[in-house]
């Protein structure tokens, strides 16, 4: 008898830790891995990290947060918004400009090719995102992606913990 009620507090656990494991994946955090260079030197490809899914609840995306987005069902893009709604953006010559202001990107490489897009609004409940790695990104830029809604946003990333050696909190603040 004693047996099956050791039994049946292991059981119990488990079953505690799952429902526990599924619930803060569902509502609080997410792990993502990076597949590609879009946000490179930021993010390089097969880190994990970790994506805050409830900050967007409660507060606005804010320039210079690397969010995950869905692209399409079944695919997320991982990026940095860098323009929120009613700014207006354009690129001079490789340089953004939010609002006719030079945006500081100081997480950007030097030898960025040089090229010109927009000047573009963004709609009410919208965000334009962009790789950190220019050349080779696929973003608001693209037609295909182009504005990302706010319903699409999955959430925030804000610790990357693999590879282990690599552990480090994303900072997302721009001047």
């Amino acid at each position: 008898m004693n047996k099956w009620a050791d039994v049946w507090d292991w059981v119990r656990s488990i079953l505690i830790a799952v429902v526990l494991a599924l619930l803060i994946r569902l509502f609080l955090f997410e792990v993502f891995v990076v597949e590609g260079r879009s946000m490179y030197p930021t993010l390089h490809e097969t880190e994990r990290l970790m994506v805050n899914k409830l900050v967007y609840h409660y507060d606005d995306p804010a320039l210079g947060d690397i969010v995950v987005f869905e692209f399409e069902p079944g695919r997320d893009f991982i990026k940095r918004v860098i323009g929120v709604e009613g700014d207006k953006v354009e690129i001079i010559n490789g340089r953004v400009f939010i609002n006719n202001n030079l945006f500081n990107e100081p997480y950007l490489l030097s030898d960025m090719d040089p090229y010109d897009y927009g000047p573009v609004e963004i709609p009410v409940g919208y965000y334009f995102v962009m790789g950190d790695y220019r050349q080779n990104s696929m973003d608001s830029r693209d037609p295909r992606v182009g504005f990302v809604s706010r319903e699409h946003l999955k959430g925030r990333a804000f610790f990357i913990f693999w590879p282990p050696w690599e552990a480090r909190v994303i900072s997302s603040k721009v001047e």
